[in-house]
């Protein structure tokens, strides 16, 4: 070992040389790259994919201080997945204190870069967009950042569009529904709604299924529904059950056994 070389704490060894020998197998050999200090700081000159992978690695095994280290270092210089995780970390308070405009800023640095959709870095742009969006239709209190529905329509468009994203296809379709920052156009939001629920996205195919059930295709509207409320998350849940209970309620029976039957179909066929 290099005699200007630091220690790599204790508990990390194995999980840092894996990391050097996937990012660069040549790395130890030329000093390129150089381990953390117990104080956990990265060293002028290691290799920015071998520090993320650490990153990784320490995210993974718990000592998340010393992923934040490691992926605030990879992020400066250049790697994507750096700054897309730092971004979430910062978003959730995931090992650090929230800080919603400290990820606003990560996504931002994201969203600025040019990724070629169907590249193995593009859901990290698509991500980042939609994370955009969300933080632009609201604002985030006691910061520089305004609600802005215009510009939060272009982030979830390009996310929409370029990158086929089905969260901001979504997102998308509801803002035309209600025209947020946008024209009302239910046939905009419906073709929007679609490919989103073609994808598997819930919340589009109980959003579309209402839209269906009120423009009289009462069966499949409420069959899309009830197939929804059963794919949903935990946090979509609540108001999907509350749309397709209203919608149930105002069925006739023959209807309301007819998308029950549609809906078993469609949960055991996957057909939407």
């Amino acid at each position: 070992m290099n005699k200007r070389q630091r220690r790599i704490p204790a508990g990390a060894t194995r999980a840092f040389l894996l990391a050097a020998a996937v990012a660069c197998g040549s790395f130890a050999g030329t000093g390129a790259a150089r381990a953390l200090d117990e104080k956990k700081v990265v060293e002028p000159g290691s290799n920015p994919w071998a520090v993320f992978k650490f990153g990784f690695s320490a995210y993974k095994s718990g000592h998340k201080d010393q992923a934040v280290e490691a992926y605030k270092y990879a992020a400066e210089n250049g790697q994507i997945g750096a700054q897309w995780k730092l971004a979430r970390m910062y978003a959730e308070g995931d090992g650090v204190g929230r800080d919603d405009y400290q990820a606003f800023k990560f996504f931002s640095e994201i969203a600025r870069q040019e990724v070629e959709p169907g590249s193995p870095e593009d859901t990290y742009i698509s991500d980042a967009l939609v994370a955009l969006g969300r933080y632009l239709k609201s604002g985030i209190p006691g910061s520089p950042v305004d609600a802005d529905l215009s510009a939060a329509n272009d982030y979830y468009m390009r996310a929409a569009a370029t990158y086929r994203n089905p969260d901001a296809q979504y997102e998308v379709g509801k803002m035309y529904l209600q025209g947020d920052g946008v024209r009302s156009n239910i046939r905009q939001a419906g073709r929007w709604l679609q490919l989103a629920a073609e994808k598997g996205h819930a919340g589009a195919q109980a959003t579309l299924g209402n839209l269906l059930f009120h423009s009289g295709k009462v069966t499949r509207g409420l069959a899309m529904m009830t197939a929804a409320l059963e794919r949903a998350t935990p946090s979509d849940q609540p108001w999907i059950r509350g749309m397709q209970e209203e919608a149930f309620a105002l069925a006739d029976e023959r209807d309301r056994r007819s998308a029950i039957l549609l809906a078993q179909d469609m949960l055991t066929k996957g057909s939407r």
